[in-house]
């Protein structure tokens, strides 16, 4: 970004709230992946199988996913900070009661990871708060930059282990309740509207955007990035723990660095699409992970090929996050509170699926290899996707878009 460029940003939105979006983002993706770091934990007292473990880990990114749609319709009719604080409320009260109840069995896990979900589900929040404060040619830097909050995965595979082994596992869980009470309070304090709101629609409005072709493309774009990053988020402790013998801390530190790689490039995922526009960026992405998702399948003889593998796998999809949202409000700006949420729940769906069959892949055939072919064959479908519609995109972005030849796409 050159100096003008990056005044220009710094004056155009509104800092207080961008930052606040992103710590809101940040510590309910912390949430939202707990039970991943935990799992090995959990997966002892409970005495589950590998099929288990993988749906143990998948259920809150599917509730996030789905709790994603109605975040999206809340946003547009009472605001983003009104639906932010009520939710952020059902997630202290439900973490809060697991501590103060217990988790006793895996039905109980399973329902906690649906209130988990609802963290999950802040990314409907955060991202049309910030976006909406700033124009088209800053909308990769802006979401980019919301979107780091990504980075709350980090801190869920870097601690939650060791406070797990040091406190008890369940009182991890109240622990980052109080931790969620500072955030809310900062949030609240912090974060404000932008002036101009879109449009309230009704439901049938919503819905319109579905008979639109290139909401589908979206989402299969996003379920493809963001998918492969929240599921293997989600699973990537239990994997190095099953695959190369990690104790609970290690597995977690082994997580951070792939999770970190990811989170840290999402916004240099928006800044690069600002700059080559964001379905070069994604052609390339793609490709990248597609090839680093059939490299670990096979089984790598040494951790730290492993390791290597999945830090670029997570850079590619990281990356790819970015981009996908540089593209979404320049098409669907006026929509872009139900857009964040239909995208996002494509999202989670894609997340949910790769975490799931890891664990089933693993549990029917013994291996995790049928779980990371399939979706890098979903990777491949997107790439073939993004190169079929590109064409037709610039003409139809451009309607109703001012300085177009500011924004690449």
């Amino acid at each position: 970004m050159s100096l003008s460029g990056e005044k220009s940003f710094l004056k155009s939105g509104h800092l207080p709230t961008l930052f606040a979006a992103f710590l809101y983002f940040d510590a309910s993706f912390m949430c939202w992946v707990l039970l991943g770091p935990l799992g090995i934990q959990i997966s002892k007292a409970l005495n589950l199988d590998p099929a288990h473990k993988g749906l143990m880990v998948a259920v809150p990114v599917l509730a996030g996913a789905v709790i994603r749609i109605l975040n999206g319709v809340l946003v547009d009719h009472f605001g983003a900070k009104r639906t932010g604080i009520g939710a952020q409320l059902v997630v202290i009260l439900g973490m809060a009661a697991a501590w103060f109840f217990g988790v006793p069995d895996y039905d109980a896990v399973l329902l906690l990871g649906v209130v988990l979900g609802v963290a999950g589900a802040s990314f409907a929040i955060a991202l049309p708060m910030a976006s909406r404060w700033y124009p088209p040619q800053h909308q990769g830097k802006a979401l980019g930059l919301a979107g780091a909050g990504n980075s709350g995965t980090v801190l869920a595979a870097l601690f939650a282990p060791a406070l797990g082994l040091y406190f008890g596992w369940v009182n991890v869980f109240g622990l980052t309740a109080l931790v969620m009470c500072v955030v809310l309070a900062v949030f609240i304090v912090l974060s404000k509207e932008a002036p101009i709101q879109p449009p309230k629609q009704s439901l049938s409005g919503y819905l319109k955007v579905l008979a639109i072709a290139d909401t589908w493309w979206f989402m299969l774009f996003y379920a493809v990035t963001f998918g492969g990053f929240v599921g293997l988020a989600s699973s990537l402790s239990i994997y190095f723990h099953a695959q190369y013998g990690l104790e609970p801390v290690q597995a977690g530190y082994a997580t951070a660095a792939c999770v970190f790689t990811g989170s840290m490039f999402r916004p240099i995922g928006g800044w690069l699409a600002d700059k080559i526009g964001g379905i070069s960026a994604l052609s390339v992405l793609y490709v990248l992970a597609a090839a680093m998702l059939v490299l670990v399948s096979v089984g790598l003889p040494s951790l730290w090929m492993a390791l290597v593998a999945f830090v670029v796998a997570m850079l590619a999809f990281g990356t790819g996050n970015g981009a996908v949202f540089q593209l979404v409000p320049v098409r669907f700006g006026r929509e872009i509170g139900v857009m964040t949420g239909l995208v996002g729940f494509a999202g989670g769906i894609g997340g949910f699926y790769l975490a799931s069959s890891l664990g089933f892949s693993k549990q029917w055939t013994g291996s995790y290899q049928a779980g990371f072919l399939i979706f890098a064959g979903l990777a491949l479908v997107a790439f073939v996707g993004i190169n079929i519609v590109k064409k037709n995109w610039r003409a139809s972005f451009s309607k109703g878009v001012t300085d177009m030849d500011k924004i690449r796409i």
